[in-house]
C-alpha cells in the first residue's frame, strides 16, 4: 500500500473542508449578525491508518489498521462568536447588541411548526398589524415569550434595556438571552441558533442599541489570504497524487517490460 497516496488524499478532503466553510465566511460577509466558521483537525501524529470505502466494513464507514499515520484528519467545525462592528442605519428598529446575548425569535418552519431561535441579526420591521418581526416574517419575542405588537400611528423609542416606548409609555421589552456555554448552540441558516440539549441561559448583559446594525465578524483580506494559502496546499497535495501516479505508470509499463 503506497501511504502517500493516502496522506496526500486526506490533505486534500481537509483542505477542501476548510475551502467550504471559508468560502461560506466570504458569502456572508456582509449578512448583518453572520458570525463567521472555522474548522479544526487532528494533529499527524494523533491518528491511525483506517480503511476507507472498503466494503468489508461497510462503504460510509472506516476501520483502523496500525499505528501508521496517513496524514490528517478532519476535526469539528466551530463559530467564532466574536463581536462585529456596527453599522449606523437611524433606523429605529434596526437594533444591535453590544454585549453578549441573542434576540429572542418566534420561528416558524415550512410545515407551519413554530419554534424559539436566537439570532444577533437586529434587522427588524413592523408588519402590517404592527407586530416586530424580522426580515423573513419571524416575530420578535418580548420578556414575557409573547409577540411586540405597537402602534404604527406612533412613533416608538428603545432604550438600551430593550423597553420599547410610545408616547411616553412602556409598551414592551425586547428579550435579550445569553447561554452559559455557547457550545451548546446549535447553528440554524446563516444567523439563527437554536439550543441542544444540555444548553443553560443566563442573565445577559448586552445593551441594545437602536438604529444600528451589527456587521458580519468577518474580515474579507484575512479570508481572502487563507483562500490563496488553502488553494496552495490543495494544489501541493493534488501534485503529490499526480508524482506517485506517474511513479506507477512507469513500474507497470517499463520496470517489468521484456526486451
Amino acid at each position: 500500500m503506497l501511504k502517500g497516496l493516502y496522506t496526500a488524499y486526506t490533505g486534500m478532503v481537509n483542505e477542501q473542508n476548510r475551502m467550504d466553510i471559508l468560502t461560506n465566511n466570504l458569502a456572508n460577509a456582509s449578512t448583518v449578525g453572520f458570525k463567521k466558521e472555522g474548522s479544526t483537525s487532528q494533529s499527524f501524529d494523533s491518528i491511525l491508518t483506517v480503511k476507507i470505502k472498503d466494503q468489508s466494513v461497510g462503504l460510509q464507514n472506516v476501520q483502523r489498521l496500525g499505528t501508521n499515520n496517513p496524514g490528517v484528519k478532519i476535526g469539528e467545525n466551530y463559530t467564532d462568536f466574536t463581536q462585529g462592528s456596527f453599522r449606523v442605519t437611524d433606523n429605529t428598529y434596526d437594533l444591535a447588541l453590544a454585549g453578549d446575548g441573542f434576540f429572542t425569535i418566534e420561528f416558524t418552519n415550512k410545515a407551519g411548526e413554530t419554534s424559539t431561535m436566537y439570532t444577533r441579526n437586529g434587522q427588524f420591521t413592523l408588519n402590517r398589524e404592527g407586530y416586530l418581526v424580522t426580515q423573513d416574517g419571524d416575530y420578535v419575542l418580548d420578556t414575557q415569550n409573547r409577540r411586540i405588537q405597537l402602534n404604527t400611528l406612533l412613533d416608538s423609542e428603545i432604550g438600551s434595556d430593550g423597553t420599547i416606548t410610545q408616547a411616553g409609555r412602556a409598551v414592551a421589552r425586547i428579550q435579550v438571552t445569553d447561554f452559559e456555554d455557547y457550545n451548546y448552540l446549535e447553528k440554524y441558516g446563516e444567523t439563527y441558533y437554536r439550543p441542544v440539549e444540555g444548553a443553560k441561559t443566563t442573565q445577559a448583559d448586552a445593551d441594545v442599541k437602536s438604529g444600528y446594525l451589527e456587521m458580519a465578524n468577518v474580515q474579507v483580506v484575512s479570508e481572502m489570504v487563507n483562500l490563496i494559502s488553502i488553494t496552495r496546499a490543495y494544489e501541493s497535495n493534488q501534485k503529490i497524487i499526480q508524482a506517485y501516479d506517474d511513479t506507477l505508470e512507469t513500474a507497470v509499463t517499463q520496470l517489468g517490460r521484456i526486451q
